[in-house]
């Protein structure tokens, strides 16, 4: 099997077949698209969300904290806590670890969440860093936004520029090979991206706006949280690429290496749909985030609008950052 996430069918079926106990208490279960959990608690609701970090180098610690968080604040709640897994290669030293639990406790202080526990150790089963963390949110009853929501004729809305974690893990990990592309400037605002991938501050928002769906654009980039989004609400779409925030750095290294920005990791994106999307895209602005309503939710089909041609859009490949890896590895 290839590097990445699992084939959307093949992890259909894992789904299906491995889940034997369906609660009463869970009102959303987590699923294709459907990154959280939510279990009724009575008056209140606790939202639950896990990922790991396997494709960057460096910052993991801080990519950990708020691709989980931001899982959290996909559902329009507020995360209140993490779970902490760090597997570390042998051959690792405490500082290593130090400083991943640093990274983690900078950016939790930040976003005014705590370290609710978790499992540290080395371990032959690993040859890089892994951190997985597990978050956790709560809300009142019935507030939290599934990504299954998205209605017909819905706005589809996306959030600051795509490809930003993507951008900043290249930027990174393989600066001294982005040079012949970027200049020294242009490399740090790359590398400063990954301080902008928070999306807790835009899911709060559109928590309290009222929206139809909510999903952060994570691996897969945008056409594969377009397409889950769709899945899950069994609708279509229709998207334009000249509508796409994309920067013209993240533009100029794909069109080097060849590879789609549509399909690049883009954690710092939230993808939402809501009836209102200009209403939502002047709230959102007024409160300093840029946002673009790039398309709209139809009846069936996802359709792209490239050069004025349609295509259709099939279900998500493996994600870019990976294909680029491998292309930097082999220079």
């Amino acid at each position: 099997m290839k590097v990445g996430k699992l084939d959307w069918d093949d992890l259909k079926k894992l789904i299906e077949k491995n889940r034997s106990v369906l609660r009463d208490d869970i009102r959303i279960r987590s699923g294709i698209g459907e990154d959280c959990s939510v279990i009724n608690f009575g008056r209140k609701e606790c939202v639950v969300s896990t990922d790991p970090i396997t494709g960057a180098d460096k910052n993991g610690g801080k990519l950990a904290v708020h691709i989980n968080c931001n899982d959290i604040a996909s559902c329009g709640v507020e995360p209140v806590g993490i779970l902490v897994t760090i597997l570390a290669p042998e051959g690792s030293t405490l500082d290593d670890i130090n400083n991943v639990m640093q990274q983690i406790d900078s950016e939790a202080k930040k976003l005014n969440i705590e370290i609710l526990g978790g499992h540290t150790e080395v371990t032959k089963a690993v040859n890089k860093m892994v951190i997985s963390c597990t978050a956790i949110g709560k809300g009142e009853r019935g507030v939290a936004v599934s990504t299954s929501g998205a209605k017909e004729g819905d706005d589809i809305i996306v959030t600051k520029y795509l490809c930003m974690e993507g951008t900043s893990i290249i930027a990174n990990d393989y600066e001294s090979k982005l040079r012949n592309i970027l200049s020294e400037k242009e490399i740090e605002e790359a590398k400063s991206y990954i301080n902008n991938i928070s999306v807790v501050k835009e899911g709060m928002i559109c928590g309290k706006f009222g929206v139809n769906s909510m999903h952060d654009i994570t691996e897969g980039g945008m056409l594969g949280g377009i397409w889950e989004v769709s899945k899950a609400s069994n609708v279509g779409f229709k998207i334009y690429m000249d509508k796409m925030p994309i920067s013209d750095i993240t533009k100029k290294i794909c069109e080097a290496y060849d590879i789609d920005p549509l399909r690049l990791i883009s954690s710092g994106s939230m993808l939402i749909t809501c009836s209102e999307g200009k209403d939502l895209v002047e709230l959102l602005e007024y409160n300093g985030i840029k946002s673009s309503i790039v398309g709209s939710i139809t009846r069936k089909y996802g359709i792209l609008i490239k050069h004025g041609m349609e295509i259709k859009v099939e279900p998500p490949k493996r994600d870019e950052l990976f294909v680029l890896k491998e292309k930097l590895d082999k220079n």
